[in-house]
């Protein structure tokens, strides 16, 4: 625009009228084409928006898919997915034979000395307890008897053992022996282990309260467990009354229906079945298939005292049975033996699972089964998975 205005200026009439006139339009032209300011802020939002806008060149335009996100082209910058290994083991009774011991060695701890760094490095380790945790029944000593009373020491050698939760639903756990008693064995159960911070599931003040999950969140991942049992009614909770969440087909839909409410994974924990069987009765083998039906995503059974059979479901494992991890059945090996579960999960997703196999004393005393016990317990819960229909 200057030199257009130098030109002006050699016009050869040299009207000064004309040249103020030129001028004047000039400036009006250089006012108009300005550029306006840009603040800071402004120039990054427009730097922001430009590189999220431009694709690269080295790479094909990208689509018009709304809410499309770029493919990552490296995965070293993604966060792992955490694993959690959750421990299971057979039904813990602390009672009889391994009460007496107990008492005679001062010394709770004991039972769970050669397994402890094992429950303990799980991240989450979960029982089965098959008695009342009671200082108010008197010590039956080591007789034989149904009526299986611990004393309260055993809530505080489980949790300095490293177990977080334990199924309550089981048919022992209202045992007392006296008939002035009542519930109280069954509360002074519950209470000792809150006491401890164990978390009993399974069983409560009344059916609802038994059959409502516990949730423990471990890596960001809620996990949900319903408890309910199938055997002696003397043990069953009612409306108002307490005890055990009872097991039928609509109770077990309906706690794994409140489960997946308030959890990522859920897992049901079923006292079933008849003693000292390795095969799983029908009944076992049916509410299995209600309980993934309604979305349990593992099922881990108890009570038979013995080892049974894994199943896999429509993709889910079950295992029915885990056999004893304490109590004092010695008068048949397969009453001395089990197996703790460990279960692995990616996130939500259980990925893996191995089996220790396991040997009990008359004591109580739990051992890591060695050679050739080890191979003969797995091989046979190899033997009787294989013959489930």
């Amino acid at each position: 625009m200057l030199i257009l205005c130098e030109k002006c200026s050699f016009i050869r009439y040299g009207l000064v009228l004309i040249f103020i006139l030129l001028m004047a339009a000039c400036q009006h032209t250089q006012s108009t084409e300005r550029v306006p300011e840009v603040t800071p802020s402004q120039t990054s939002a427009a730097a922001t928006a430009t590189r999220a806008a431009i694709p690269s060149t080295n790479t094909p335009e990208p689509s018009s898919t709304p809410n499309s996100s770029p493919t990552p082209t490296s995965t070293s910058s993604l966060t792992p997915i955490p694993k959690t290994t959750l421990l299971f083991t057979g039904v813990i009774v602390p009672a009889r034979c391994v009460q007496a011991a107990i008492d005679e060695y001062q010394d709770s701890d004991y039972l769970y000395d050669e397994v402890r760094d094992v429950v303990q490095g799980a991240d989450l380790a979960i029982g089965t307890l098959n008695a009342t945790i009671s200082d108010f029944p008197p010590r039956t000593g080591c007789t034989p008897t149904y009526v299986l009373v611990g004393g309260s020491e055993n809530a505080d050698a489980m949790q300095r053992a490293g177990f977080d939760l334990v199924s309550a639903a089981t048919n022992h756990i209202k045992n007392c022996g006296i008939s002035n008693c009542g519930d109280r064995a069954f509360f002074d159960t519950m209470e000792n282990l809150e006491r401890v911070g164990i978390l009993p599931v399974g069983a409560g003040e009344n059916l609802q309260q038994a059959m409502e999950p516990v949730v423990a969140e471990v890596n960001g991942v809620r996990f949900g467990f319903v408890s309910l049992g199938q055997l002696e009614p003397i043990a069953f909770a009612s409306e108002d009354t307490p005890g055990i969440a009872v097991l039928t087909e609509q109770n077990l839909r309906s706690a794994i229906k409140a489960a997946k409410q308030v959890s990522d994974v859920v897992i049901v924990m079923p006292h079933w079945g008849p003693e000292d069987v390795p095969i799983p009765n029908w009944s076992q083998r049916d509410l299995a298939k209600v309980a993934v039906e309604a979305g349990a995503d593992l099922v881990v059974g108890n009570h038979t005292h013995v080892i049974q059979a894994i199943q896999e479901i429509d993709g889910v494992q079950v295992f029915y049975g885990l056999g004893n991890f304490v109590f004092d059945q010695n008068w048949d090996l397969h009453h001395q033996q089990g197996v703790m579960l460990i279960a692995t999960f990616e996130g939500n997703e259980m990925v893996d699972y191995r089996l220790i196999p396991t040997h009990v004393d008359f004591d109580g005393r739990v051992h890591i089964a060695g050679e050739p016990e080890a191979s003969q317990i797995l091989e046979r819960i190899a033997e009787v998975s294989r013959s489930l229909p």
